[in-house]
């Protein structure tokens, strides 16, 4: 059957690329069927609900702010070693439009863990609205998928690999999720230490969370012990400050502003 040929594009080439360093990672997933209902409350009281997005991702923020081997990847350069960071660097993962096709785009977030969950949303909704070449991280992730592909490989095998390099070009852990279309992935691929991902939340907040780990890195009961932490996270530090900032929203404005001096 004759077809036709479809050139690559540099969108569908930067996939390609990280496909092949992500499928030498010996990945294995751990999850747990959360219970949410404390931070659903919460959420849903608020006149302006955030995105389970940034709650998420500040809780896995904060998670990894206190279990250190959240924070460490596996290197090879100058010597098959561990290296550990003092922080975080989310990747999160976007669908956007790009030259007439719905591409993935990487964007990434210094610190998640010390910003609030209003600040970690609108980075998020800035990263899913502005235009593709306003966003520095799409813009230099295409730049570089233009390269020959013998420059691209040895610049990402570089910046995976040289510890100091790798969390600011890719980041610590990576957030991919297709919760809101009613959908969830099974075996996300990422050449980190961790990506995490959820499905589709209930009503009562009963939701699967799925911690897909490097196996060099760390071992399953740590990460078993970890979601368990992790729903406590959000069922308490996050829920509390959703109740507790968002909350000052619902108050009305004479209210708030106590009586005029």
């Amino acid at each position: 059957m004759r077809g036709r040929a479809i050139k690559l594009s540099p969108a569908r080439r930067l996939v390609g690329d990280l496909m092949r360093f992500s499928i030498g990672v010996p990945r294995v997933t751990v999850q747990r069927q959360m219970n949410l209902g404390v931070l659903q409350k919460a959420r849903m009281a608020q006149q302006s609900k955030p995105s389970w997005t940034a709650l998420f991702l500040k809780g896995y923020a904060l998670l990894s702010k206190e279990t250190p081997e959240f924070r460490r990847a596996y290197v090879k350069f100058p010597r098959p070693q561990l290296y550990e960071y003092p922080g975080s660097v989310a990747s999160v993962a976007h669908e956007r439009e790009h030259d007439g096709e719905r591409v993935v785009l990487l964007s990434t977030i210094k610190t998640p863990e010390r910003r609030s969950i209003t600040e970690l949303g609108e980075l998020i909704q800035a990263a899913r609205s502005r235009p593709v070449q306003e966003i520095k991280e799409f813009r230099r992730a295409l730049k570089l998928a233009r390269a020959p592909a013998p420059i691209r490989w040895l610049l990402m095998w570089l910046g995976l690999n040289i510890g100091r390099q790798r969390a600011r070009h890719f980041g610590t852990f990576q957030l991919s999720v297709y919760s809101g279309l009613g959908a969830e992935s099974l075996n996300p691929l990422t050449p980190l230490t961790t990506i995490f991902n959820y499905g589709p939340i209930s009503e009562d907040g009963s939701v699967i969370v799925r911690i897909h780990y490097d196996h060099r890195v760390m071992d399953g009961a740590n990460v078993a012990r970890a979601l368990e932490r992790f729903e406590k996270i959000l069922n308490g530090e996050i829920a509390d400050e959703v109740a507790g900032f968002f909350g000052s929203e619902t108050i009305p404005a004479a209210a708030a502003s106590g009586p005029a001096a």
